[in-house]
């Protein structure tokens, strides 16, 4: 991959939880765990490398009492090249990752700010987690960049786990918000150039029950461990300070120590390692259980799902009268860490992890460079780990007595501990960030036959003749129904003083749209965005943005698109005059199947599209980079329009991205029963007019010729309270 002189820009992308370079709150909630540490060790390790200029870590912007004001501030420096960047999305507050999901576009628009003040467009973004491969995607597909994705924790995997629990579709679905957190994976994985995966169990059996699993673009890259803090303890040392906070809970503290590390999150299982032990009478009086779930002071006063697990902790507890063998500490910080897996080896105990899944498993390493042997899940990472380092047993998560056996056997073999203590301690030397950052330089330069990034045009002035913001509106339903209406919008466009472009986007063809807006008498617009955001034109010559048609090219394959599409009940090609280079046009019968069926039906196939369904009779299949949404970011770049000066107004489902995000959007009077949804939405304006008159409206709303100062109506209630 070439890269300027001054070296690789590098994006990477981790938006929920609490991000910070310094005590990182590691297990404070369900958010705030190993990805975090994972996310900020990686853009250190990377901004080290002699090739790389910058890395950016971009992650929500909290500003809120609840939390510490540090996570506020819009950057923070994390090395001499490498910094955190907090971009603003939704409101203000704290919010857990499965409520984030409305305000993502938001964030995509803030993050596109950020690139423009930055001057240089990232020469890779990389994602981590479902939403943040949401937004990477979109903002790869904008920029025209290669996106690698990390899924870290992936939704399928983890739905099946839970079902294995006996939990429903129902609740998993209420608490996880799962089918919007797959469908963004799903995303992620169509556009990735790269997937990068901790463990061969990740790509072989994680991966695999994707609809995009396509693993010749996936590589396994083990993460780094920073073992700088970590090493066997010494016989000689006096007890760590830490030490009082879990002996004050223990009849007899020098037994071994069964320890346990991580968040109270329900995918750590920490309730079925408390029954393993309580229903385990011998292994009860053989060693101490100690339980490091992150910081808490009042329970009650917890999110939902932190209070859930940490409640069942303590009934568990209480059920089997774990007093005095089992210890819980309130508190700790990061630096005490090491010192938790240095008494636990101190005592000849283990560490256990037993989730239910695990993509890799920080803490074994961590553990293991402490000289502290293990009991692991058979999920995900530890099998790598463990079989690399040579240090430990793996377990069914869910078998509850052979989990309780196992811990036991881990114990009783004086000899067989040493051997493992020794091994995990010349392992775990194979897990150096140095070592990953290599394999990562290598994977970027095996992209070098992507498709090269669109640069960022940085204008000096507004090519768009005078215009300092835009107004696009759809044609049909939208800016044509209603003559009268049409003619005083047309005179208000004409006495702003070219202070305002004026543009179309419309599912018709150029042809069709230069037609129909000739009928109506609609004087030529400065831009025309055509066949559902697949095509750009300018001016009164109609030219066409060459650069934007090589930008929708990426992964087009129409003719097996249109020979999978044969295959499905109700679905109706549109005459050939409808199908374009960039468009494939269907109507949609009564019994055709759904349209969530029909996108997977083509991933199935290893088929990429972005599939419109509008009116509730029309279906568009375009590239994976098209839509009117797309279409309008690509022009607020283009054209330097901050994506907050350009009012959109639109009626049916084709037009829903592109008034999402931090457009002003205007949804006319008589539009179509699929955009509800959008209703309460901040920056989206239902208005009572229809036709142009709900433009007018909209005009007059957000005051779009003077001063664009949107009221507290326009935002969601939640937002408004903040």
């Amino acid at each position: 991959m070439k890269q300027p002189a001054d070296g690789l820009y590098i994006m990477l992308i981790s938006v929920h939880g609490l991000v910070r370079g310094y005590a990182m709150e590691l297990g404070r909630d369900a958010d705030t765990g190993g990805q975090v540490k994972y996310v900020v060790e990686l853009a250190k390790a990377l901004a080290a490398h002699p090739r790389v200029a910058r890395v950016d870590l971009l992650t929500r912007q909290v500003n809120d009492p609840k939390v510490d004001e540090s996570y506020a501030a819009p950057e923070e420096p994390l090395a001499a090249k490498a910094r955190i960047v907090r971009i603003p999305c939704g409101p203000c507050r704290y919010l857990r990752k499965e409520v984030l999901w409305p305000y993502l576009d938001n964030f995509a628009d803030n993050a596109l700010q950020h690139i423009r003040r930055v001057g240089r467009v990232p020469d890779v973004i990389h994602s981590h987690y479902a939403d943040a491969g949401y937004l990477g995607a979109r903002l790869a597909a904008l920029l025209g960049v290669p996106l690698i994705y990390t899924g870290h924790s992936l939704g399928r995997e983890k739905k099946r786990r839970l079902l294995d629990q006996g939990l429903k579709s129902d609740a998993i679905e209420k608490q996880y918000n799962m089918t919007q957190r797959i469908e963004a994976e799903e995303f992620a994985l169509d556009n990735a150039a790269l997937v990068v995966a901790s463990t061969r169990q990740e790509v072989e059996r994680q991966y695999r029950i994707y609809d995009n699993y396509q693993p010749e673009r996936m590589q396994v890259i083990p993460p780094g461990v920073d073992l700088s803090h970590y090493h066997a303890p010494d016989p000689q040392a006096e007890k760590p300070a830490i030490y009082p906070s879990v002996s004050r809970f223990l009849s007899d503290p020098g037994r071994p120590m069964i320890l346990a590390l991580s968040r109270a999150d329900q995918r750590k299982n920490i309730g079925t390692l408390l029954k393993a032990y309580g229903e385990h009478p011998v292994l009860r009086e053989q060693a101490n259980l100690v339980l490091v779930a992150g910081n808490r002071d009042d329970i009650a006063g917890m999110d939902k799902s932190t209070r859930g697990v940490l409640t069942e902790m303590l009934l568990l507890i209480d059920r089997y009268d774990l007093y005095g063998k089992a210890a819980y500490p309130k508190q700790h910080q990061p630096d005490d860490v090491p010192d938790f897996y240095r008494l636990a080896a101190q005592s000849r105990g283990v560490f256990v992890n037993p989730a239910l899944t695990e993509p890799f498993g920080l803490t074994l390493i961590e553990a293991a460079a402490s000289g502290l042997p293990v009991v692991a899940t058979e999920d995900g990472g530890p099998r790598d780990i463990v079989d690399a380092c040579k240090n430990g047993l793996l377990i069914d998560p869910l078998d509850i007595k052979a989990m309780g056996e196992t811990i036991h056997s881990a114990l009783s073999d004086g000899a067989r501990w040493t051997r493992w203590s020794e091994a995990g301690l010349a392992g775990a030397q194979n897990f150096s960030w140095s070592s990953h950052v290599e394999s990562y330089m290598k994977a970027l330069d095996a992209l070098r036959d992507q498709p090269q990034r669109r640069q960022l045009a940085v204008a000096e002035r507004n090519p768009l003749p005078s215009a300092d913001r835009l107004l696009v509106s759809d044609i049909d339903n939208t800016l044509i129904g209603d003559r009268y209406a049409l003619r005083k919008l047309i005179e208000h466009l004409r006495r702003t003083n070219d202070r305002v472009g004026f543009g179309v986007a419309t599912g018709r063809r150029l042809d069709s749209a230069l037609q129909i807006l000739k009928e109506w008498q609609v004087p030529t617009p400065d831009l025309i965005v055509t066949a559902v955001g697949t095509e750009i034109y300018y001016g009164s010559r109609h030219t066409p943005d060459v650069g934007y048609q090589r930008h929708l090219a990426y992964r087009w394959q129409p003719s097996l698109l249109q020979e999978a599409m044969g295959d499905i009940p109700g679905i109706l090609p549109q005459p050939a005059s409808e199908q374009l280079p960039f468009k494939l046009s269907y109507f949609v019968a009564p019994d055709a199947p759904p349209i969530a069926e029909i996108a997977r039906h083509l991933r199935r196939r290893k088929l990429h599209a972005n599939v419109v369904y509008s009116h509730g009779l029309y279906l568009d299949l375009l590239p994976v980079r098209a839509s009117k949404g797309c279409a309008i970011r690509y022009l607020a770049m283009k054209w330097s329009i901050p994506v907050e000066h350009i009012l959109v107004v639109g009626d049916s489902g084709n037009d829903e991205e592109m008034l999402s995000g931090n457009t002003l959007g205007v949804v006319v009077g008589n539009h179509s029963e699929e955009l509800e949804k959008l209703r309460g939405r901040e920056h989206i304006y239902f208005a009572e007019g229809r036709y142009a008159w709900g433009i007018l409206e909209g005009i007059e709303h957000y005051d779009f010729f003077g001063a664009m100062a949107a009221t507290d109506s326009d935002k969601p209630e939640e937002a408004a309270h903040e």
